[in-house]
């Protein structure tokens, strides 16, 4: 069978099923198109979820555990009853989940926003001065953690009046299961919500030292769980199966990243439950234990950060699996090597190989590519997912350029952000007449395929986490010794990127790579650590405008590091 173009697709989806009709709201002064018919919030998507989750059958499975989607109701409601009369939870209230991947961090979510709270999402790989620097931004006193988490934030808990739940192995006075035990009321909660009230906190690290809290409004998110929703429907009549075709299986989301960070919730979590799929959740990532769960859980969809793609491919082949449940392997938060796309079209030929752009600032709506198209332009970031969302390629001076040219990518979708928290000035320079500026360069060309080759933003994207170039340089000037210190990516052959960092030793002080290393664990995450380390006893390289010249040291730096590298 022959299909039919997208844009004819996108009519006939948007025109004959109510679900996806498109209408225009007003949101915070500006027209938007946007779903007029979907939930408004997360408590209504739990509700409409109900019409096409099994009612038997597992709908989550961690370890040995599982709940079907009654179950997981049920707990949320019971959860959100007791936050609302044993916490006295409000509307608007910022509530932090300080944990690994676990159950409890779904229905925890779920539950804070169900009665109007927002979801506070704190690093799990955070010190306890991040931590500090989160919960003072964000206001949060009710902190739901996890053991690890629960000893970085006892020393917090004087300064900011922290009232500490604990969850799994977390040794506390109050436990999740005290709160799940205090209310036995299993209807949804009545406080009322609006579909632009806020639904989440989530910390994207930028251009500045700090992380940005940004703000996610329930209809951001809903509109973009639907969003992906609809592309099922728009590849079933652009590249129809056939008549002949078999009844596709029921889908099996595989959570593979942190739940922390927006890929893991709202293309993965949240999506599930309207796609009427099951979900198995790792609370890290392993990538043998991931083998062993596609085949025994008959996963479909996969999406996570390109190292993971790697790891799968060469760990299922060293294992002999074939893992031909998959049908959906996706990656986002970096760009796939072009070499691996093909590698896993081969390996995983019953699955699309996909990837996908977004942000935690659009609720990762943004750009997508699957199947033989993408492994046909490996290096392309893909097409604008339709239908609510608008985009422009702007020069430095914010203007647009030709189609073909380079300029900065510029969206414009219900789904973006409402602000950065506590930073309006923040806010104002990417947020203008509702468009978002991403900080990410590329090009579009006639046929709507948009290619990313830079960012503007100095970041290091390290397996899929955004590193802030200044946070770690913040942390590196804390150290006695160091005078300047300029932070910069490091290609690595598994996580894309690793940081390194050019430093100009303190005049009379002394210190070597693993002490600075060393002091640096006890300021910034691991992962922000730099990998490799050159030290000055000169001032570091400056431009015309006395600015470090990070481009210049970098490239000085990584042709030492080829050089040792080549030198037997």
């Amino acid at each position: 069978m022959t299909g039919i173009s997208l844009e004819d697709a996108v009519r006939v989806v948007t025109t004959t099923n109510p679900v996806y009709a498109v209408g225009n709201a007003e949101i915070r002064g500006i027209d938007y198109p946007v779903f007029k018919n979907i939930p408004g919030h997360t408590r209504a998507l739990l509700e409409a979820a109900r019409d096409v989750q099994p009612s038997e059958g597992d709908y989550l499975v961690f370890g040995d555990e599982s709940w079907t989607y009654s179950d997981f109701t049920r707990d949320i409601n019971r959860i959100a009853h007791a936050l609302q009369h044993r916490f006295g939870v409000k509307k608007g209230q910022p509530v932090a989940l300080a944990m690994r991947n676990c159950p409890e961090m779904l229905t925890l979510m779920m539950a804070i926003t169900s009665v109007g709270g927002v979801v506070v999402f704190l690093n799990a790989w955070w010190t306890s001065e991040e931590l500090d620097y989160a919960l003072k931004d964000s206001g949060a006193k009710l902190v739901f953690a996890d053991q690890k988490r629960m000893e970085r934030l006892n020393p917090l808990i004087a300064t900011h009046k922290l009232q500490l739940v604990g969850v799994r192995d977390a040794q506390c006075a109050k436990t999740y299961q005290m709160v799940l035990s205090a209310s036995d009321n299993l209807d949804f909660p009545a406080q009322v919500i609006e579909t632009d009230d806020d639904m989440a906190i989530m910390y994207s690290s930028g251009t500045t030292g700090h992380p940005k809290g940004v703000v996610q409004t329930h209809r951001g998110a809903m509109n973009a769980v639907y969003t992906w929703l609809m592309q099922a429907e728009l590849a079933a009549l652009t590249d129809p199966l056939g008549e002949d075709a078999p009844p596709p299986p029921r889908p099996a989301f595989l959570v593979v990243t942190p739940l922390f960070h927006v890929t893991a919730t709202h293309p993965v979590f949240l999506l599930s439950l309207p796609a009427g799929a099951k979900i198995v959740l790792m609370d890290k990532w392993d990538v043998e234990e991931a083998v062993t769960l596609i085949e025994r859980e008959n996963i479909t969809r996969i999406l996570g950060v390109p190292t993971q793609s790697a790891d799968l491919f060469e760990t299922a082949r060293r294992m002999g699996k074939s893992l031909d449940s998959l049908e959906f392997l996706g990656s986002g938060g970096a760009k796939r090597p072009a070499a691996q796309v093909g590698e896993l079209a081969e390996a995983f030929p019953n699955a699309m190989i996909a990837t996908g752009w977004g942000m935690t600032e659009t609720n990762a709506n943004g750009i997508g590519m699957a199947g033989p198209d993408y492994v046909a332009r490996p290096g392309v970031a893909g097409r604008l997912y339709p239908p609510i969302q608008a985009i422009r390629f702007l020069d430095e001076t914010g203007t647009d350029v030709p189609t073909g040219e380079l300029g900065e990518i510029t969206v414009k979708s219900a789904c973006n952000m409402r602000c950065y928290l506590n930073k309006p000035e923040a806010t104002a320079e990417v947020m203008q007449d509702g468009w978002l500026r991403t900080g990410d360069l590329g090009f579009i060309d006639e046929d709507g395929i948009i290619t990313i080759v830079d960012r503007k933003k100095n970041i290091v994207i390290r397996g899929g986490e955004n590193i802030a170039c200044l946070d770690v340089e913040g942390a590196l000037h804390r150290h006695p010794a160091v005078a300047e210190a300029c932070a910069f990516s490091v290609p690595h052959p598994r996580l894309g990127e690793v940081v390194g960092a050019g430093i100009y030793v303190q005049p009379g002080e002394a210190a070597t790579p693993e002490d600075i290393q060393t002091f640096l664990k006890e300021h910034i995450a691991h992962f922000k650590v730099p990998e490799h380390i050159w030290l000055y006893d000169t001032p570091l390289p400056r431009g015309a405008t006395d600015k470090l010249d990070r481009r210049g040291l970098r490239a000085a730096c990584l042709a030492q590091l080829e050089t040792t590298l080549e030198t037997p």
